[in-house]
Order: structure tokens, then sequence, then C-alpha cells
């Protein structure tokens, strides 16, 4: 049987650079306050909006307040989205040639309705897509629209259930080490996209060697 795959978003298909969301949004502080948001960890602010549990009207007065913004709303989104770079055609091509194969696919993403938006936009125009990433996937599920984020475990056994997948025969992609570690604590096989690692580079190895893991790169 091939393994399905599950996908992260930022980090794997799309570029994804961190620091320029909060030095962005550092700028436009007159207290020059500084954003707890990384890969690693971020405010209960962006917890709620990953969630749906506030509008991005709500997100943007939270952030003025708690950050001291000065800004438009266009600003202050476009701050919010600077750290989306580019989804490499390359990338969606071997996640196309997969599906040809046979393998399912879906997306399992932390993020919100201002990046998708931003994100869907950019592959209308690049690609000519429809429907944003959801063009090259079986289905996508947002945290957004979910109500859960990773790294709790909830939202694996939501998409395994709505994907009739089991954990043992499901390949998890992933940059952040933290979703790693739910991923394997439940089960998944996981290829850890740690740098200098790329979607294109290592995943025809890490299907070659399934279900065994692709190993983790040195650390320098």
């Amino acid at each position: 049987m091939l393994p399905n795959l599950l996908f992260d978003f930022g980090g794997v298909i799309i570029d994804i650079d961190y620091a320029r969301t909060p030095a962005a949004l550092r700028r436009l502080s007159r207290a020059g306050s500084t954003v707890e948001f990384s890969q690693a960890s971020q405010a209960e602010l962006f917890d709620q909006l990953e969630t749906g549990h506030i509008s991005p009207v709500e997100f943007r007065a939270g952030l003025r307040t708690h950050y001291q913004l000065e800004g438009t709303d266009e600003e202050i989104d476009a701050a919010w989205g600077a750290l989306l770079l580019e989804v490499p055609a390359e990338r969606l091509a071997i996640i196309g040639e997969l599906r040809r194969r046979g393998h399912q696919t879906a997306l399992l993403s932390n993020t919100n309705v201002l990046h998708i938006e931003a994100v869907n936009r950019r592959l209308a125009q690049q690609y000519g897509f429809q429907h944003g990433i959801a063009d090259c996937l079986d289905r996508v599920f947002y945290s957004q629209v979910v109500g859960l984020r990773k790294p709790g475990e909830e939202i694996f056994r939501h998409a395994l259930r709505e994907m009739n997948w089991q954990a043992a025969e499901t390949l998890f992609i992933e940059d952040s080490p933290q979703h790693i570690a739910t991923a394997r604590r439940l089960g998944l096989h996981v290829l850890h996209l740690a740098p200098p690692l790329t979607l294109t580079t290592a995943l025809p190895e890490a299907l070659r060697v399934f279900p065994r893991e692709y190993p983790e790169p040195p650390v320098a």
C-alpha cells in the first residue's frame, strides 16, 4: 500500500522566513515592542487568530493594543504577511506526480484567514489556481477552520478521521520539531524537513525507505 502523505504548509510547500513578521510588526510599534511570534512559540493573540476565535478586525485591534502599533489595516496586514515567501513550482510538481501515482494527500496547517487569502492570491496570479493550494491536494485542514492547532494531538486525530487514514500508513512532512514530536507520539511516520532538507530533495528518499524514517540532518 502506498503511504498517505500529510503535508505541513509553511516551510514545506511555501518558503517561510519567521523572523520577517515580528521585525515588520516591531517597525510599526511606537514603543519598539518585541512581538512574541516565532516558529517555536507565539502569544495567545496569534493562537486565537489561527483557531478562528477572533476575526481579522479583532486581531488588528489586539496588535494595536498589545504592541502599540501605529499603521493602517493594510500596513498591519502587510507586516503580518511578511513571512510568506515563494511557492516553488517544483514542489507543486512533485505533489502532483505523487497523486498521479496513487498517493492520497492532505494539508495540515496552522494558519489564518489573512495568510490563506494572501497565499491564494499569489497562487492564482502565478499558477492560475482557482482555489489556492487546495487545487493541489485531496483535502486541506486549516487550523482556523478546524478550530484546533498543532502541536495539539486533536487536530492530527481530526485529519486522520476525516481522511479515514491509519497513522501507521501515513507520512507526515513538517519543519517544526514540536509538531514532529506530536506526530511521532501518535504513531505517524515523519519526515522532518530541517534545513538543508527540502521537499524535492528529501521526500523521494523518504518514500523509498518507508516505513523507516528518513534520517534527520546532522546538527551543525
